[in-house]
């Protein structure tokens, strides 16, 4: 028998692996332990669940999305983190209605941290999300690379779309109300409501940096961080102090590899990451300052080629418990006494969820007034006074590819105003 031998560093048993801790268990509310179906939990009211619904950042794959991340608390609340191209098929194929898609935390303008958000604006703003989209993120060194540039321009990049768009009620759900905050700023409060406070700080990833986030949840004192990208820091060792949930951006030191599966020079790639971005040698460092009672790695070019060389190196450092938050969509519920992963088992043939009653009431109605009609203008510039007449005159009748038993009056106008009866609706949706 050698000299010295291994030990579990829990202090675990037999069949209880040696880096996962006696809380890596289901939570009470689970109801299938090894794969998450959407729709079919309801999350306790002491429950946290963070859902990967992208996780890459180039090249984007079947199975990675641009990096986004979820955060629903079981108080009802819902926060998005980045919102990469290709995420929004993830999240609505998770259940999610458009409705509540808000309240998007940007950690910075590099495009696979917000692609698709010109994208979900007007449709979900067309599908019941009449109230403005909430969006935060840094300013930059001149007006010009903020948060709230970006926004601007990307108004004016969907111009066409937008006033399309307006032969359809939307209400203010073009609006975009930008929370941009000073990028320097250290732990300065961006989000406060519901027992719910989300803050940030600055981490180098060149220009103007990246920013994390930290939301505390009062009422569980449950914690969650997304550093964004950058270089590792002492900033986020600081500020991450006793969270549960800590998410770090992670680029493999694997350049030579790179180079031969990719084409691409060895030395520019390590140049990227010495500038830009966290090894998972130096994650496995922050793992270990910080010892959250999680720690995840996305943003990450997952492979099973070289997964284990990022494991081997976060574990230079760190026997805590890590886990990957890539590939699509890995779901980690959390609470006080329990950590647990699984993968969400997702329609192939995903579609928009219809929205419960309490998510209707939460997104249209959070004052708890619930009125008997819920009055919206149809439409800021109808079909008719913005259509080239010339196009409706070239379309086909419809009584000639239209069988006579199912043929109806075609709807191309809608009235002055439109009345939605409220308490029809969520009474027909089984509200009690």
């Amino acid at each position: 028998m050698p000299e010295k031998m291994p030990s579990n560093p829990y202090g675990g048993g037999p069949g209880v692996g040696i880096s996962l801790p006696d809380y890596y268990k289901p939570t009470k509310y689970i109801s299938n332990n090894n794969f998450y179906f959407p729709g079919t939990e309801t999350l306790g009211a002491d429950e946290m669940r963070v859902s990967f619904v992208g996780s890459t950042p180039w090249p984007p794959r079947i199975k990675q999305a641009g990096t986004a991340i979820m955060v629903e608390l079981g108080n009802g609340d819902n926060f998005f983190f980045d919102l990469g191209n290709g995420s929004i098929k993830n999240i609505l194929a998770m259940g999610v209605p458009p409705v509540m898609i808000n309240d998007i935390f940007i950690s910075h303008l590099h495009v696979d941290h917000y692609a698709d958000l010109p994208y979900m604006i007007p449709f979900t703003a067309s599908a019941g999300r009449w109230d403005p989209l909430r969006v935060y993120g840094p300013d930059g060194a001149r007006p010009d690379l903020g948060t709230a540039a970006m926004i601007d321009n990307m108004k004016k990049m969907l111009g066409w779309h937008f006033e399309e768009f307006d032969f359809m009620p939307t209400g203010d759900g073009y609006q975009i109300d930008v929370t941009e905050f000073d990028h320097r700023d250290e732990m300065g409060v961006i989000y406060d409501k519901n027992g719910v406070t989300v803050r940030h700080w600055p981490r180098s990833h060149g220009k103007d940096g990246a920013s994390a986030y930290r939301l505390d949840w009062e009422e569980t004192g449950l914690s969650f961080v997304w550093t964004g990208d950058g270089r590792p820091d002492e900033l986020t060792i600081k500020y991450s102090e006793g969270v549960d949930v800590f998410v770090s951006e992670v680029q493999s030191d694997l350049g030579y590899i790179a180079s031969l599966k990719y084409g691409y020079p060895q030395e520019i790639y390590n140049y990227v990451i010495d500038t830009h971005h966290t090894t998972h040698y130096a994650l496995g460092y922050l793992f270990n300052e910080i010892q959250p009672r999680v720690g995840l790695a996305t943003h990450i070019e997952y492979e099973p080629g070289t997964n284990n060389e990022v494991v081997a190196g976060v574990r230079a450092h760190y026997d805590g418990l890590f886990l990957f938050g890539a590939p699509d969509v890995q779901v980690i519920n959390v609470t006080k006494d329990a950590v647990w992963s699984r993968e969400a088992v997702l329609p192939e043939f995903g579609t928009v969820s219809r929205p419960t009653p309490e998510q209707l009431k939460k997104a249209w109605f959070p004052d708890g007034e619930i009125p008997e009609f819920l009055e919206i203008d149809p439409c800021k510039l109808p079909r008719e006074e913005q259509q080239d007449p010339y196009l409706r005159e070239i379309e086909i009748d419809p009584a000639l590819y239209t069988p006579p038993d199912v043929m109806r009056e075609l709807v191309t106008r809608l009235p002055p105003t439109l009345k939605i009866p409220v308490g029809e609706m969520l009474d027909s949706q089984g509200d009690e």
